[in-house]
C-alpha cells in the first residue's frame, strides 16, 4: 500500500513536471535526454497525445522564433511522426508523447529546477524600480512572448535579463515633458491672455485718473444790441487741482496694478499645478497601460497553461474558471487604464489651451522617494511667498491708499480764467482774471470717505481669509503627501517585496504538490493589484508635492475676476458738487 501510494505520488509529481516542461520548452530541452535512462525506471501514464503533442512543438516554436508565419502554420497542421533518431535539442517534445514515458527518479530534482525556470519565466514578474522603463518596441515583444534569443539563436532571455540583452534598446520613453506642456499651457491657456489683459487696463486707468484737466480757451461777447457799444474778449480757463489729488490717484491705481500683475502670477502658479496634477494622472495611466500589458501576456499563458492541465487530468476546471477571470480582469483592467489615459490626456490639453492635440507619449517619472516635510515651515514660507496673498495685501494697500484720498477731496480745487480783449464803447482794450472754488458746506465727501474705511477693512480680512484657505488647502495636501509616501516607502520597502515572495513561494508549492494551481492565480491576482497600487501611490505623491511646488493653487480655467479698477476717480477729482 505504501508502495503503489509513493509511486502514485511520483507518478503525480512526474505529470506535473512534464507538463511545465513542455510549457516551458527550455526545460524541456535541457532535459529531454535524461528520459532515455532506464536506471531504476518508473512507468508512468502518458500526459499527451498527438494533438497535444502538435500544440506543444507549436508553443515551443512561438516562443522561440515569434509568431508563425502563413507557411509554418500550415506546416504545423501535420501531425509529426516521431523518430529514434532525433537529437534531443531539435525535438524536446517527440520523446514524451508515448503511452508510456519512462522517467529517472535520480533525475527528480533536475526536472524541477529546470520546470521552475520555465514556470518562472511563463508567471513571474520584476516589479517595477524606480530606474525600470521599457521603450515602445519592448512593450510589444512582451505582449506578444515572454522569451527572447540573442542573436547567436543560443541563449534564452527572460523578461528580467531584458535589459542585459546586447542590443536591446531600453531607457526612458520618448515623448512629452512636463516643462514642455507648461510652456505649451502658458502660450494658450485663454486665462492667460486675459488677466494680460486685465493688467493692461489697469494701467490705462493709472495713466488716466493721473492726468491733469484741459483748459478751456473760448471767446466771449457783450452789448451786441447797443450799437458802438459791443464788448469782445478771448479767454482762457484753467482747473488747478490741489491737495495732491492726481497724485494719490496714481497711487491707488498703481496698487491696482500691482495686484493684477500678482493675480497673474498666481494664475501662472494655477496653471503650472493642474498641468502638474494632470500630466502625472496622465503619466500613471500610461504606466498602468504598459504594466497590465505585461501581466495579460502571464495571464493568457497562465490560462492556456491552467486548460493543458485540465486536458492532461492533473488540474480541474475550476482551475480554467480561476485563470479566465484573472485574464478576464487584466483584460478590463487595460481597457480602463488606456480610457484613463485618453482621459487624461485630453484635459491636460484642454488646460493647456489645446483641446484638439492628439495624444503623445509622456516622459517622466513616478517619485520613489521623497523627504518628510515641515508643514510648519512649509506654512509660514508659502503664506508669506503666495502671489495669491500677496495680492491680497496690495489690495489692502490700495484701500489704505484710498481713504487717503477719499480725505481729501473736500479740499477744494481752483478755477482759474484770464480773459483779454476789446471795448468798441470805449475804444480801448480789456483784460479780465476770474478766480473760484466750491465751498465744502454740504457735501464734503463723507459717504465716500466712510466707504473706503469699510473696503479697507473688508480688504484686511480678505487676508485672514486667505491665510486661512491657504493653511485649510495645505492641511489637505499634507495628508495626501504624508499618506501617499508612507504608501509608496511601504510598497518599496515591503509589500511589493511580500508580493513577489508570496508569488513564488506559491510556485514552489505548487511544484511540491503542497498547493493547488488556484493559489498561484491567487498570488498573481495578488502581485498584480499590489504593482497597480504602487503606481497609484507614487501619482498621488507626485500630485500633491506638486501642489506644495504650487502654493496650492489650482483652477487653471475658473472664471477670471477683473480687478483692474476704472477710471471713476478722475470724475471725482474734476467735480466737487
Amino acid at each position: 500500500m505504501i508502495a503503489n501510494n509513493q509511486a502514485g505520488k511520483q507518478s503525480s509529481q512526474a505529470r506535473r513536471l512534464l507538463l511545465l516542461a513542455a510549457l516551458g520548452l527550455t526545460a524541456g530541452c535541457q532535459t529531454s535526454g535524461v528520459f532515455a535512462s532506464r536506471e531504476k525506471a518508473l512507468v508512468v501514464p502518458s500526459v499527451g497525445r498527438a494533438t497535444e503533442q502538435l500544440a506543444s512543438e507549436n508553443l515551443d516554436r512561438e516562443l522561440l522564433n515569434g509568431p508563425p508565419t502563413a507557411d509554418q502554420a500550415s506546416a504545423n497542421n501535420k501531425t509529426p511522426e516521431p523518430s529514434s533518431s532525433t537529437s534531443p535539442a531539435t525535438a524536446p517534445i517527440s520523446q514524451v508523447v508515448f503511452d508510456e514515458v519512462i522517467v529517472d527518479p535520480s533525475a527528480d530534482s533536475q526536472l524541477r529546477k529546470t520546470a521552475e525556470t520555465s514556470l518562472s519565466r511563463l508567471m513571474a514578474l520584476e516589479s517595477p524600480t524606480a530606474d525600470q522603463s521599457f521603450t515602445s518596441t519592448a512593450v510589444s515583444s512582451i505582449a506578444e512572448t515572454a522569451v527572447w534569443a540573442d542573436g547567436s539563436g543560443s541563449t534564452i532571455h527572460s523578461i528580467n535579463e531584458l535589459g542585459a540583452v546586447e542590443g536591446t534598446v531600453t531607457g526612458t520613453i520618448t515623448g512629452m515633458t512636463l516643462g514642455q506642456i507648461e510652456a505649451l499651457a502658458l502660450g494658450n491657456n485663454p486665462t492667460i491672455q486675459e488677466l494680460v489683459a486685465t493688467t493692461q487696463k489697469a494701467a490705462g486707468f493709472r495713466t488716466q485718473v493721473s492726468l491733469r484737466a484741459n483748459p478751456v480757451l473760448g471767446y466771449s461777447g457783450a452789448q451786441f444790441a447797443d450799437r458802438e457799444t459791443d464788448q469782445h474778449t478771448v479767454f482762457i480757463s484753467q482747473t488747478i487741482i490741489t491737495a495732491d489729488k492726481l497724485k494719490l490717484n496714481r497711487r491707488v491705481q498703481n496698487e491696482a496694478l500691482r495686484a493684477q500683475l500678482l493675480e497673474l502670477e498666481a494664475q501662472k502658479y494655477r496653471i503650472a499645478t493642474d498641468i502638474g496634477i494632470k500630466f502625472y494622472d496622465a503619466l500613471a495611466a500610461q504606466r498602468r497601460v504598459l504594466l497590465i500589458q505585461e501581466f495579460q501576456s502571464v495571464s493568457d499563458k497562465g490560462l492556456e497553461f491552467a486548460e493543458l492541465r485540465k486536458q492532461a487530468e492533473e488540474g480541474s476546471q475550476l482551475e480554467v474558471v480561476q485563470a479566465k477571470v484573472l485574464k478576464n480582469e487584466i483584460d478590463l483592467a487595460l481597457q480602463q487604464a488606456e480610457i484613463r489615459y485618453k482621459a487624461a490626456w485630453r484635459e491636460l490639453a484642454a488646460i493647456a489651451g489645446v483641446p484638439h492635440m492628439e495624444p503623445a507619449p509622456l516622459a517622466g517619472e513616478l517619485p520613489t522617494i521623497a523627504s518628510p516635510l515641515d508643514w510648519q515651515s512649509v506654512a509660514s514660507t508659502i503664506v508669506c511667498s503666495s502671489p495669491e496673498y500677496q495680492a491680497a495685501q496690495t489690495r489692502v494697500t490700495q484701500a489704505k491708499a484710498n481713504i487717503c484720498r477719499q480725505e481729501v477731496q473736500p479740499i477744494p480745487n481752483l478755477d482759474l480764467q484770464f480773459a483779454s480783449g476789446y471795448d468798441n464803447g470805449t475804444d480801448s482794450g480789456m483784460i479780465n482774471v476770474q478766480v473760484g472754488a466750491p465751498i465744502p458746506v454740504f457735501n464734503k465727501n463723507q459717504g465716500n470717505i466712510s466707504a473706503a474705511r469699510a473696503e479697507y477693512i473688508r480688504a484686511s480680512r480678505e487676508v485672514d481669509r486667505i491665510e486661512d484657505s491657504i493653511k485649510a488647502r495645505l492641511a489637505i495636501v499634507s495628508g495626501d503627501f504624508d499618506s501617499s509616501l508612507a504608501a509608496v516607502s511601504k510598497y518599496a520597502k515591503d509589500i511589493l517585496p511580500n508580493s513577489r515572495e508570496g508569488l513564488e513561494l506559491a510556485q514552489i508549492a505548487y511544484k511540491a504538490g503542497e498547493t493547488s494551481y488556484v493559489q498561484v492565480l491567487v498570488a498573481q491576482r495578488s502581485f498584480f493589484n499590489t504593482n497597480l497600487d504602487y503606481i497609484a501611490a507614487q501619482a498621488k505623491l507626485a500630485q500633491a508635492r506638486t501642489r506644495v511646488d504650487g502654493y496650492v493653487l489650482t483652477g487653471a480655467l475658473d472664471a477670471v475676476v477683473d480687478r483692474s479698477g476704472d477710471d471713476s476717480l478722475r470724475g471725482l477729482t474734476l467735480s466737487q458738487q
